[in-house]
């Protein structure tokens, strides 16, 4: 019987099993950022509205900003290395 490449059960089912796994994380990463992304946007607009001082609340959203920009960057490369791309 002669082999071929064309039989990659066991690759297949792994690499399945890691895009699966890769792809639930990394939406897990992205949904926390995109969570703490809108809660510090919210307060920092309270802030800035209700006292009037623009740095506080500038800061609090440049931070939580920073938080879901780098969640978003882990959650796509995540899903990227699930799928056997590179992820730089």
């Amino acid at each position: 019987m002669p082999l071929d490449n064309k039989n990659n059960g066991a690759a297949d089912a792994v690499k399945t099993g890691t895009s699966t796994l890769g792809n639930a994380f990394g939406g897990l990463s992205k949904a926390v950022g995109g969570t703490v992304g809108a809660a510090g946007r919210g307060v920092g607009d309270t802030i800035n509205n209700t006292t009037g001082t623009k740095a506080v609340g500038d800061g609090l959203q440049s931070l939580t900003g920073g938080v879901e920009d780098g969640a978003n960057s882990v959650g796509k490369g995540v899903e990227n290395a699930g799928q056997g791309k590179k992820t730089w």
